[in-house]
């Protein structure tokens, strides 16, 4: 197989009504519980955790076996982190980029390039990748928009 990099460019962007601080904090608090906001069954361990880094990993059983992955997260606050990811069947590179739109009104941009390893599936397509994931990231909306009022409550 040919590899080429960098690979194509994905790009997903989602607002969240909540400020900038808030959603730095909850987008890079990586938890083993995760899972259960995408309505996954990955596994995911903690490996370490600092105030610029998080390393953590996944694991899913699929039909063709295992698929793992470890996350190399360096976080930038107040507004950016970037993830450099490898896997069994993907690596990935992943800019995330938060823009203030108010005082609780918050754009994350994300960028990402992807390819797969030798025993990786063939990309899906631009227009599916980006569907997906911001798909994922409107359940993530949600849950921090929700733990956002609960917040302001308490």
């Amino acid at each position: 197989m040919t590899r080429t990099w960098p690979p194509p460019e994905y790009r997903v962007e989602v607002t969240f009504h909540a400020p900038s601080d808030f959603v730095f904090k909850w987008c890079t608090d990586y938890t083993s519980t995760d899972a259960k906001l995408e309505g996954e069954a990955y596994v995911r361990k903690i490996v370490k955790r600092s105030k610029t880094q998080v390393i953590y990993e996944d694991l899913e059983e699929d039909s063709d076996g295992w698929f793992w992955t470890r996350h190399l997260v360096r976080l930038s606050p107040p507004d950016h982190w970037h993830s450099d990811s490898i896997g069994s069947h993907r690596e990935y590179s992943l800019d995330y980029r938060l823009t203030p739109l108010g005082r609780e009104e918050t754009r994350l941009t994300l960028t990402a390039r992807r390819r797969p390893t030798s025993r990786g599936p063939k990309n899906p397509s631009k227009a599916k990748w980006e569907g997906d994931v911001a798909g994922n990231w409107k359940l993530f909306a949600r849950a921090l928009e929700r733990d956002y009022r609960r917040s302001t409550k308490a």
